[in-house]
């Protein structure tokens, strides 16, 4: 069974990889569709799915929005299968990037109380899409020899325990999933066990997630391991959500994590994706 990759990222958002590269590198892995998922925005969609339209790569459209939840759990949220009229979110996502700027300048100010010769300038430069962010700031640091990794730039400085570190404004996740059923997208919990929450905690939200809209959760991917895969895959049953799955993939932005295959052992095959439009189909979505 060939693989699939739900969850990629492009630089149109944080990734290294336009979304014709992008595109062009899975079909030359040999993956059967992929979903590009930037970073609230939608900017690399139409270039991603003309790119797979030439090679004859079915090309998902997606996007990833950071939200907060009861708790204090923080949990990423994916739409797949969005629509091209996406005026609400549209609008939602140009606001969540004037926040976002506004943190970066907050950054970039920390980074220059520390000694540290950076400009917005110079982030913006590297950002090659419109939502910018903190790995376009690493890139600089590391550019400038600042730091001697991407890893390091985010463990000393840009890190939660970092030294220039700003805690992002984020949507509510009922909120957000709600934002993207209303649209017509599956909507996925992503990555669900990556900052290792009580599985409880998730167990108590999750109903209400499914209120909103839910109908998915990322039972593989590349940064769970073995027991959080199946807390996942647990929880996916126990709600009756459709398990996804998919590499988190950033290019050169995260060194050595590979589309469909993760850091060696992730397997998403195409029946995963055939289940999630099994289940668009039953509610009357297109796929």
């Amino acid at each position: 069974m060939r693989l699939i990759d739900l969850h990629t990222h492009s630089a149109a958002s944080d990734g290294s990889d336009s979304p014709t590269e992008l595109v062009a590198a899975a079909h030359a892995a040999g993956l059967a569709a992929i979903a590009l998922t930037d970073h609230d925005t939608l900017a690399g969609l139409e270039e991603a799915g003309a790119a797979g339209r030439r090679i004859g790569l079915p090309v998902i459209r997606g996007c990833e929005l950071s939200t907060t939840a009861d708790k204090a759990l923080r949990l990423h949220i994916l739409g797949l299968w969005l629509p091209r009229d996406t005026g609400s979110l549209e609008e939602r996502l140009r606001e969540l990037r004037v926040k976002r700027d506004s943190r970066n300048e907050r950054i970039v100010g920390l980074l220059r109380a520390c000694g540290l010769e950076v400009s917005m300038e110079e982030v913006r430069e590297q950002a090659a899409g419109e939502s910018v962010g903190r790995p376009h700031i690493a890139a600089v640091l590391l550019a400038r020899g600042y730091v001697k990794t991407l890893a390091d730039a985010f463990s000393e400085y840009l890190g939660r325990r970092g030294r220039a570190y700003v805690p992002k404004e984020v949507m509510r996740a009922g909120d957000a999933v709600r934002m993207l059923a209303d649209l017509g997208a599956s909507v996925c919990l992503a990555h669900p066990m990556l900052e290792k929450p009580a599985p409880e905690d998730l167990a108590e939200l999750i109903p209400e997630l499914i209120e909103q809209g839910l109908s998915a959760i990322e039972v593989w991917h590349s940064a769970h391991s073995d027991e959080d895969t199946r807390i996942a895959l647990d929880l996916a049953l126990r709600f009756g959500l459709c398990p996804s799955g998919g590499s988190d993939y950033h290019g050169a932005n995260k060194p050595g994590l590979r589309l469909g295959v993760g850091y060696g052992n992730l397997r998403v095959g195409e029946d995963v994706l055939e289940n999630l439009k099994r289940l668009r189909r039953e509610r009357g979505l297109p796929v």
